[in-house]
């Protein structure tokens, strides 16, 4: 009766500890959900190279995305960020991954919706007037019209994947003022250009906020890394020319991803 008892105590003990590791075990898992990655070419890893099979997207391996992805193992997880991609393009063509089992979503957009293509095409090639009027006008869109496309985009996203965390990633400041640049754009170009950065990461994280979404704020992990740094994550003009104005390799790694990381 006692090694009956004995043997019987030992067994428990066994099923205990074989539940506790199960447990453990669909912790673990919990803990890495299904992984959805949206966006613009700030998301997709634009500048940072090695680009696989995605065409025009320009969705890199070393993309704060990828790497995040890679390090922590999640379910399942789903690229659809694209270079080019506005509010709109991400709720009418990348929302396809998201579901209710869906746990975790990033998403940086916005950029492209004011223009900024073509007010960095505006500054590196006019003169200082007109840099400054470009500039001006994706100020004005950023309050008047990017509110409500953001909204829109958020909300798509909601109701597709209603049990996600969404972490919302701004933009860095390009330049570091009073830098090591000799040449390229006036002092008083860089500075607007940064003052813009500043208002759309305001907006941004404005409307974010409005939706219960959490916004990574990249700007002080780029700080001292801004082009005329001396060690700049973010190319200036440069060939290929669509990585001109994104963040490199290095940016996607010390810029992004600890951001995400801290985020999510």
């Amino acid at each position: 009766m006692r090694l009956f008892r004995r043997t019987a105590s030992a067994l428990a003990a066994v099923l205990l500890a074989s539940a506790g590791v199960l447990t453990g075990a669909s912790q673990a898992a919990a803990a890495t959900p299904a992984y959805v990655a949206l966006g613009d070419s700030y998301s997709s890893g634009t500048g940072a190279g090695d680009y696989g099979d995605s065409g025009s997207c320009k969705r890199s391996a070393n993309s704060y995305p990828a790497l995040w992805a890679a390090a922590n193992a999640p379910s399942s997880f789903s690229f659809t960020a694209c270079s080019g991609a506005t509010t709109t393009t991400v709720t009418s063509g990348q929302l396809a991954p998201l579901n209710s089992s869906t746990g975790l979503v990033s998403v940086s957009a916005g950029g492209n919706d004011v223009g900024f293509a073509d007010v960095m095409t505006t500054c590196v090639l006019q003169n200082e007037s007109a840099c400054l009027s470009a500039v001006a006008t994706a100020r004005s869109q950023m309050d008047s019209m990017l509110p409500g496309r953001l909204n829109t985009m958020y909300s798509a996203i909601r109701s597709k994947a209603p049990n996600a965390k969404v972490v919302v990633l701004g933009y860095p400041r390009l330049y570091k003022l009073n830098g090591t640049c000799i040449a390229g754009l006036r002092e008083s170009e860089r500075a607007a250009l940064n003052d813009a950065s500043d208002h759309l990461n305001s907006v941004i994280s404005a409307r974010a906020a409005a939706h219960g979404y959490t916004f990574g704020d990249v700007r002080g992990t780029f700080t001292g890394h801004e082009i005329c740094s001396g060690d700049s994550w973010i190319h200036s003009v440069t060939f290929p020319i669509v990585n001109s104005y994104h963040p490199n390799k290095k940016g996607q790694v010390g810029g992004y991803l600890p951001v995400l990381s801290a985020k999510a």
